[in-house]
């Protein structure tokens, strides 16, 4: 790993990310615990005993999605991730669109679980006798994540790795109790039979399940600093969406059996909030349960520090682009990271949070689920476009692809996250708990910032053409990131102007192409 001379300006810390650590950023995003105890109750308590099974399709259509996305990760280079994908595939308009998209998704799922953060350790606190208001523990909350982002990335996903190991143990604890004990009436899987999943409940079951594995696709993110990111990225995007949508409908699978089948419905409609600490208690201990309240805030921070990790690095694409302020291309000297970008978005979700908490606003109610709904919404936005850019650049460009990777897997995606974005919108009373009024603007806010993308790229052409020609094009130097094996013209696109990438010696492919 090569040090920046006097002469040029530092860079991110390339050659760190191993498949490991970048699958800790994913996962941890997803929060896994927080999503189990918090919101897996209620697709219990809409979807009944099959709610399993609505994890286990969500993670089938992600995995279907992955395909094509991890495929077209072998021939873009470039650090703009969903951006640069969408760019390749449908053009800059629509990429420059999707690149606000991108910041609106990213900080509305990061902004907003600082209301988590702080009405969770509240609870807790209140719970164990010391009650404390929220709007101090968020605050705090931003600065501790600030300082995580700001340190380098394998602080970072040392930090996550431990968080991670955490919260995912007291779920398995959780489930090898319920198993060894045999449940309250004894295992069973009569809930995975097709007349308790094809339900009236289901489609709720699926937008809650979806909405699970927001933050998954982030693992191209990290291109520039993984090593040999042709394998790591495709392996780390495959491990998040398997064992997500392994664990979260084994983990939701056991808490049923630990009810018992007829009554875990009735269970949750009367305390889905203590449904998972109910059942630990009952086949672990109460020790179990105060740990738990403790571990639940831990992946709160894992998933803050997951997204705000990501945001920065889109920032500095983006400015690096010439779309965002060249300031926030600045990288620390020393930790290797975009500081300040991070502190930028620091301040940022400090004014949200501030201004929720000045208007009265409930921290979980209003701040996590108002500003997490759009954010979530513009991410599966995102994963559409990437799934119809997929076919439509392999159809421009020479490679080595076979059909099914480059055509029929992300035909299958879209259709699938077409009907899950559907699914999602029509059910989002469920997320927010919201007015109409109030669901038509949250749901209305991502399409809108693609329209304000659509008008900035025009801007942009007219006013600025040297930064629109130049945006989301590869990178001139292979070496800065590897070479292609699978692609014989790596930065060939139509898409692509010839000016904005130079031509450069072509690396011979390797013999592999197992990832």
């Amino acid at each position: 790993m090569s040090s920046p001379t006097s002469d040029e300006p530092p860079g991110l810390r390339t050659g760190t990310l191993t498949t490991a650590d970048i699958s800790f950023f994913v996962v941890s995003a997803a929060a896994p615990l927080t999503v189990m105890a918090g919101v897996a109750p209620v697709a219990i308590l809409l979807g009944g005993i099959g709610a399993p099974v609505g994890y286990l399709l969500a993670g089938l259509t992600l995995a279907v999605f992955a395909v094509g996305f991890t495929t077209m990760s072998r021939h873009v280079r470039s650090a703009g991730a969903f951006y640069a994908y969408i760019t390749r595939g449908l053009g800059k308009p629509v990429g420059i669109a999707a690149a606000l998209v991108a910041m609106l998704g990213y900080n509305g799922m990061e902004i907003g679980v600082y209301g988590l953060l702080g009405s969770a350790t509240s609870d807790t606190a209140a719970a164990l006798g010391h009650p404390v208001p929220w709007l101090p523990v968020s605050l705090a909350g931003l600065l501790l994540i600030w300082y995580g982002g700001y340190r380098s990335i394998d602080f970072g996903a040392k930090v996550l790795g431990v968080l991670l190991v955490a919260e995912t143990g007291i779920l398995v604890l959780l489930a090898g109790a319920v198993l060894i004990d045999g449940g309250a009436h004894g295992l069973s899987i009569g809930g995975l039979a097709p007349a308790h999943v094809l339900t009236g409940g289901t489609a709720a079951v699926l937008a809650f399940a979806f909405a699970a594995f927001t933050g998954f696709e982030s693992t191209v993110i990290y291109r520039r600093e993984a090593r040999n990111p042709e394998r790591t990225i495709p392996r780390a995007t495959y491990i998040a969406v398997a064992f997500l949508g392994l664990f979260y409908a084994f983990v939701v699978w056991t808490v049923i059996q630990a009810f018992g089948e007829d009554k875990v419905v009735q269970a949750a409609a009367e305390d889905p909030g203590g449904l998972f600490f109910a059942a630990i208690t009952t086949y672990v201990g109460a020790w179990a349960a105060d740990l738990m309240h403790l571990l639940i805030i831990t992946s709160v921070l894992a998933s803050l520090l997951a997204f705000h990790n990501a945001i920065n690095r889109y920032a500095l694409s983006l400015s690096e682009e010439g779309v965002l302020p060249k300031a926030l291309g600045r990288i620390h000297p020393r930790h290797r990271s975009p500081y300040v970008a991070g502190a930028a978005q620091t301040a940022l979700g400090a004014l949200v949070v501030l201004a929720f908490a000045l208007a009265g606003a409930d921290p979980y109610q209003q701040l996590l689920l108002w500003v997490n709904t759009p954010g979530m919404i513009g991410l599966m936005l995102l994963q559409l476009l990437a799934a119809l850019a997929v076919p439509c650049f392999f159809r421009k460009t020479d490679h080595r692809e076979g059909a099914l990777r480059t055509v029929v897997a992300p035909a299958a995606a879209f259709v699938l996250l077409a009907g899950a974005i559907g699914l999602v919108t029509a059910h989002v009373d469920l997320f927010t708990g919201a007015s109409t009024t109030v669901n038509t603007v949250l749901v209305s806010l991502a399409p809108a910032v693609f329209l304000l993308g659509l008008l900035l790229a025009h801007r942009l052409r007219r006013t600025r053409p040297e930064t629109y020609a130049r945006f989301a094009a590869e990178p001139t130097d292979p070496s800065v990131e590897g070479t292609d094996p699978a692609c014989p013209h790596p930065t060939s696109s139509s898409s692509t102007p010839a000016s904005a990438t130079p031509s450069s010696p072509v690396t011979p492919p390797s013999p592999s192409m197992a990832d």
